[in-house]
């Protein structure tokens, strides 16, 4: 059954295009990987299945769970199942991170359980990322989203700006939420996931991964495999794998 179902996007950033015209599915209790260059639209898409501001849909339609997500807000979204990791959490004063983990959960043994899978029981009583250091400002996003339990969960490079020993903590409690555990028929929960290192794939299990250039997507297939063929031979190699439906957007045709 498709969690996400998006037809024809296009989204705008201040008046410019980024996405040009994109189809996406993806199934529930499945998690995709993208990879893609810097600027060719990843981060967009993301904040378009979120809500976040400054992301305007030109065209096209996102489905998630059978609703039209074009009309709703971000808390809507958010009560619906749907959750996001940034790429570069932001801080927030004045509001302790242990006050939000509240009002996403009232179970505050689960919260404090959560919190030392993750080592962050002694940041708790602190305010929202406030002097976190890269690690620990990543390790705050997913603790909220463990608390969240998210359907569908968007990560923008949730290794990004993170030490080996911080990757493994939070990969672990990703296999957590996305209940890798479980044999993958009973599995409820979907992701996708931004990446430009891959590390993460070492230690999560993608289902597929796709490529995205210059705002539209240009294929699928084995994530190692596709991960693989960018670090031997980069994003033009994609471009050639891809060459008739590449050339067919270039020349305006798709």
């Amino acid at each position: 059954m498709n969690v996400l179902q998006i037809q024809n996007l296009h989204v705008a950033v201040e008046g410019k295009e980024i996405i040009k015209g994109v189809d996406f599915e993806l199934d529930q209790g499945k998690t995709a990987v993208m990879f893609g260059p810097n600027g060719s639209g990843k981060s967009t898409l993301l904040g378009a299945i979120a809500g976040l501001p400054g992301y305007e849909i030109t065209r096209g339609s996102i489905w998630y769970k059978g609703r039209d997500l074009r009309s709703l807000s971000i808390d809507e979204r958010a009560r619906l199942g749907i959750g996001m990791s940034f790429q570069y959490p932001p801080a927030i004063k004045g509001v302790r991170l242990s006050t939000l983990l509240n009002v996403l959960s009232q179970d505050a043994q689960t919260m404090l359980t959560n919190a030392e899978d993750l080592n962050m029981s002694e940041y708790l009583d602190r305010d929202i990322n406030v002097g976190f250091s890269g690690g620990e400002r990543k390790r705050s996003e997913i603790l909220q989203l463990m608390i969240q339990e998210p359907d569908l969960m968007l990560l923008d490079e949730p290794e990004s700006g993170v030490d080996i020993e911080n990757i493994s903590i939070i990969a672990a409690a990703l296999k957590t939420i996305l209940e890798k555990d479980k044999p993958i028929k009973k599995r409820m929960r979907s992701a996708i996931i931004i990446t430009h290192t891959g590390y993460i794939l070492d230690y999560i299990n993608a289902d597929i991964a796709y490529v995205i250039m210059d705002g539209h997507l240009l294929g699928c297939g084995t994530p190692g495999e596709i991960f693989e063929e960018i670090r031997a031979h980069g994003y033009k190699q994609c471009c050639e794998c891809f060459a008739e439906k590449y050339q067919n957007i270039q020349t305006g045709d798709i």
